[in-house]
């Protein structure tokens, strides 16, 4: 490939399956190669593109971009590289998201600010820094804290009353002494996400799941059943994105229903994850990955032909395996396909065979991830329990 052929590159820390298997394979059925600008090169697989890059560094992602072959489009999946991968794209001159938007997006306090401030919705929320008291009302409780800036549910706990609070902000603490916390307002009742693609002008909904969780005070997601927004919830979404200003590209939403309001969770400025976009793209019969690519090569988005997630006429159902304890995993069945009753059943691995992880309580204890997609949600859920007394982990202190 010659080094003027223009080269899509993608933003990255560890290699995900949404990179190896989703962006990458789509860049190359589009037939635009790539450069994966990573911080973490020694990571990816043999043949995969990367050049060492201090990612989280706008100018850096500039600079390596520039030394490169010519730009056509740049893009990051990645939670913690949005802000730094748009504030590169708009100096450079390529489609992108708004960098504030992308900043906003992952502050959870500013994002509540900012939704408060458009008279949407008011959640109360306290920031905590770090050495700061970990001092809210009373009337906070039950309540919620967790990093300003997390993922993945990790370090996020509900708390019930202030010494709660405080053993969980001095437990935090000790493991990671700077970070910034928030502690919010518990929002009861199912969750659900919304998942959405925009072209900078217009956004559309691409699908919608009910959340299953564990048991509290953590919150980890046990399992996701395709649920795409009724007409008034997805207003309401939209309204709040708006806020945000959420325009290009991918965003995933986690939300509440509360009295017939909608009350946001947190946003996502990127595809949802842990697999649950590889089946998205499966159940929706569209190739999803190369509809977030040409979206940031500057097409709008009448031109993907998406489905209307309301018109789908199948069910899909995600379950996690989850570790439940401390170990070494020594036993896993790997990546299994089978079909059962009219159901598509696959299951892939999240953990190596031969990791040693503490447990987390979070979705960091992930082993696999099992799915389903079937004409209805009960046969779905009978294939996929049947499809999962076959498989078996195994984890050794």
């Amino acid at each position: 490939m010659s080094r003027t052929t223009p080269r899509l590159y993608l933003t990255a820390l560890n290699p995900t399956d949404a990179v190896l298997e989703g962006f990458l394979p789509a860049a190359a059925m589009l037939d635009l190669p790539v450069t994966v600008l990573t911080d973490r090169p020694e990571q990816w697989p043999a043949g995969v593109p990367v050049v060492p890059c201090a990612v989280r560094d706008a100018g850096a992602v500039e600079a390596a971009v520039r030394a490169g072959a010519p730009p056509a489009g740049l893009l990051s999946n990645s939670d913690h590289l949005q802000a730094a991968t748009a504030f590169a794209a708009r100096r450079l001159g390529l489609p992108g998201k708004d960098p504030e938007a992308a900043r906003r997006c992952k502050d959870k306090a500013a994002a509540r600010r900012a939704v408060a401030a458009a008279g949407l919705d008011v959640v109360r929320a306290t920031a905590l820094e770090p050495g700061t008291a970990a001092a809210v009302g009373a009337d906070m409780f039950p309540a919620v804290v967790k990093p300003r800036d997390g993922v993945a549910s990790e370090d996020a706990y509900l708390v019930a009353d202030p010494g709660d609070l405080a053993a969980r902000v001095a437990m935090i603490r000790r493991r990671r002494p700077d970070v910034s916390l928030v502690v919010e307002e518990y929002l009861a009742g199912e969750i659900h996400t919304h998942d959405t693609l925009g072209d900078g002008g217009d956004r559309v909904t691409v699908g919608g799941w009910r959340t299953a969780l564990g048991p509290p005070p953590t919150f980890t997601e046990l399992a996701l059943d395709w649920a795409p927004p009724p007409a008034p919830v997805a207003a309401g979404l939209r309204a709040q994105l708006d806020a945000l200003n959420v325009g290009l590209g991918a965003c995933h939403t986690e939300y509440v229903v509360q009295d017939g309001r909608v009350r946001l969770i947190e946003v996502n400025y990127r595809l949802i994850g842990d697999r649950m976009d590889l089946v998205l793209a499966d159940l929706l019969r569209i190739p999803l990955f190369a509809a977030v690519i040409r979206l940031h090569l500057g097409e709008p988005i009448a031109a993907l032909a998406l489905p209307d997630p309301a018109t789908v006429d199948r069910h899909a159902r995600v379950e996690y395996v989850c570790a439940e304890r401390s170990g070494t995993l020594v036993a896993a069945p790997g990546s299994v396909d089978a079909h059962r009753d009219g159901v598509r059943l696959g299951c892939r691995p999240l953990r190596p065979i031969g990791v040693t992880a503490a447990w987390t309580g979070t979705n960091r204890d992930y082993l696999a991830a099992v799915h389903g997609i079937g004409p209805d949600a009960g046969t779905v859920r009978r294939a996929l329990a049947a499809f999962r007394r076959d498989l078996c982990w195994r984890i050794v202190p």
